[in-house]
């Protein structure tokens, strides 16, 4: 129970859940101050190009494949404190920062941070900072005679503002065997953190000048002597259909399954016809037609299928909480192969899942791979899928049957709705995603669709189907479509934030209370919020408590996998410490409407007959709460 003015609970002690897209979010606001950390933990014995190309190419790297824990260690003051994605990539560029400096040994393989950067590379030219005065070079050398580990810790404690228990954690998690003897030799260097703001350490204002003329003629003529003897290998070695090229940014293939085989062949994928639809009585995505102006390329249909049963290194693959990840079972059906944006995308569905395979239109560097767990999706459940996300914004591929698509911002019941357009194949225009946004929360734009059977509200969540809101009894849910539904989300909207990335599927928003306020101070709404998930359980729920005047609702208590405010228990207890203007603090619960009393026990004491409770209390006061429903069964409050 908290107290309204009602503060956040603290985070759990176990390391958050980051997913790829935080992880990205948090890299791009942050690149250049990560690219810094790298720089100054590198050894300058790499040299100055060198070290600014290694420092930008382990950086761009700290990007997990998909949903990974961070570690428990505060991100940064001003800006990054408590943003677990920031202190995912940070610990990720310095891991491999230490991993680089290692020396190579000849029985071992060399691990991939030790090796020259592949990517990124500028030819002809040598990059380096801009020269810094006395003091910086003086500052480079010290710290250049320090340990890899201490110079990380140096860094740790200047640059990132960490205290020394902090540091030890981050180098305890990248590896460090010793960090106690890292942080007591990294105190013989004098604190210096003005400096490592220096430019002298920035790698991404660099200066330019050509490498050796002479020598580049001569390589470039080795160069083109090679590069015509293996041409020449190339056309002798290579065989239609086999090899890797066909495959693009699959991992390559030793096996030989004749079912596996099949359903990778791009002439057994399933097409639905363009009216299908029209005479079934279905609405789920076995019966979306193919559509795209590429569902015919079977080269790209090809690569697509193969990343999907073995995706090589360089491709980022991301699941939704619960979604197995292994390769089709046999032919899926295809639902859009494309050009969306800068990107070609094809959309794959098994009858269990959607799969997403995006390759940028210059190659197959940079591949994605993304999965969502479908099974049972029917009418707004299988209404979109998300196509792309470029710059913040979403472009989804509506259902056959979806006839207009426009965007509602959730904070703003009364606003009208922006019309997005629909293609010819469905494809929406662009929309902002909230799943992307960061700081304050100041509107939440939904997908609203419109059919012939009314009109449903959708949000990105961070995953590729949107999540279907709904309002009412959770025995009876009915759609965000009228005025009164769309104002009681509104207060509530922002709240879908902390159910992003967790594989839902629809969200309830049930108003089970309204409570009249102690001192005549009007009166408050209390609704319960339930996110379902495809997997059936790990649902979330919260109890929301919204006064007059305010723009949003405040968490009064929470649940994971209860029964609570969903169809199988549809009943809900909750309480909160509240402030009234005149300075008196009360203790206010509320239960769903057939609630016959409620009492509360601990540091408050207090009964009523009925759904609701009111009790003077003082500041902090803990309670726990009971309540006893008209068939006499009890319930508790949530926590």
């Amino acid at each position: 129970m908290q107290s309204q003015d009602v503060a956040p609970r603290p985070a759990p002690a176990s390391g958050p859940v980051v997913d790829v897209e935080q992880a990205e979010a948090a890299l791009v606001e942050h690149y250049p101050r990560l690219v810094r950390l790298a720089y100054l933990v590198l050894p300058p014995s790499l040299g100055r190009n060198r070290r600014v190309l290694t420092a930008h190419a382990l950086t761009q790297r700290a990007l997990p494949r998909g949903r990974t824990s961070a570690a428990v260690i505060p991100a940064q003051p001003t800006g990054r404190d408590g943003d677990p994605g920031y202190a995912f990539v940070r610990l990720q560029v310095l891991r491999s920062a230490l991993e680089a400096g290692l020396p190579l040994r000849r029985p071992a393989w060399p691990k991939r941070s030790q090796l020259p950067p592949l990517l990124p590379q500028v030819w002809g030219l040598r990059l380096f900072p801009r020269s810094g005065g006395a003091d910086e070079l003086a500052l480079d050398q010290r710290l250049s005679a320090l340990s890899g580990p201490a110079r990380a810790a140096y860094v740790l404690r200047g640059l990132e503002q960490l205290a020394d228990t902090d540091v030890r954690k981050a180098l305890d998690a990248a590896g460090v065997e010793d960090p106690e003897a890292a942080l007591t030799e990294s105190a013989e260097v004098t604190p210096q953190n003005d400096l490592l703001l220096s430019p002298e350490f920035d790698p991404c204002s660099l200066h330019a000048r050509p490498t050796d003329l002479m020598r580049r003629r001569q390589h470039l003529k080795a160069a083109l002597a090679a590069t015509a003897a293996v041409a020449v290998c190339g056309a002798l070695l290579g065989l239609p259909g086999d090899g890797w090229g066909p495959d693009g940014a699959a991992a390559p293939s030793y096996a030989q399954n004749p079912a596996a085989e099949a359903a990778l062949d791009p002439g057994k994928l399933a097409k639905v016809a363009a009216t299908a639809w029209q005479s079934s009585a279905r609405t789920d995505f076995s019966v979306w037609p193919a559509r795209g102006n590429l569902t015919g390329d079977r080269a790209l249909l090809r690569r697509a299928l193969a990343v999907w049963a073995r995706p090589g290194e360089s491709v980022q693959v991301s699941a939704t909480p619960g979604t197995p990840s292994g390769a089709p079972p046999g032919p899926p059906q295809l639902l859009f192969a494309g050009d969306v944006d800068q990107a070609r995308v094809v959309l794959l569905y098994d009858g269990l899942r959607i799969a997403r395979y995006a390759e940028p239109k210059d190659g197959t560097s940079g591949a994605a791979l993304d999965f969502a767990r479908v099974d049972g999706a029917t009418g707004a459940e299988a209404a979109a899928v998300v196509l792309d996300r470029v710059d913040g914004n979403v472009r989804y591929l509506t259902a056959p049957w979806v006839r207009k698509a426009a965007a509602r911002d959730l904070l703003k019941a009364s606003s009208a709705p922006l019309d997005l357009g629909l293609s010819a194949d469905g494809v929406t225009g662009p929309l902002a995603s909230p799943a992307q946004q960061t700081g304050d929360c100041r509107s939440w734009r939904a997908l609203q669709l419109t059919d012939n059977s009314g009109t449903r509200l959708m949000s990105d969540l961070g995953e590729l189907t949107p999540a279907h809101l709904t309002t009412g009894r959770p025995t009876a849910p009915h759609e965000v479509s009228g005025a009164q539904a769309l104002q009681t989300w509104s207060p509530f909207a922002c709240s879908l934030a902390a159910v992003r990335s967790g594989g839902v599927r629809s969200v309830n928003a049930w108003q089970f209370a309204q409570q009249p306020l102690p001192d005549a101070s009007g009166s408050a709404a209390w609704v319960c919020t339930r996110a379902d998930t495809w997997r059936g359980g790990g649902p979330r729920v919260l109890a929301q408590f919204h006064t007059p005047g305010g723009l949003y609702g405040a968490v009064a208590a929470k649940a994971e996998n209860s029964p609570a405010c969903g169809s199988r228990d549809p009943h809900v207890l909750a309480g909160v410490l509240w402030k009234s203007g005149t300075g008196s603090w009360y203790l206010l619960a509320a239960g769903s409407k057939d609630t016959a009393s409620v009492s509360a026990t601990g540091g408050v004491h207090g009964s009523a007959e009925g759904s609701l409770l009111a009790v003077r209390t003082e500041q902090g006061t803990q309670a726990a709460l009971k309540g006893t429903l008209a068939d006499g069964r009890s319930i508790t409050g949530l926590r």
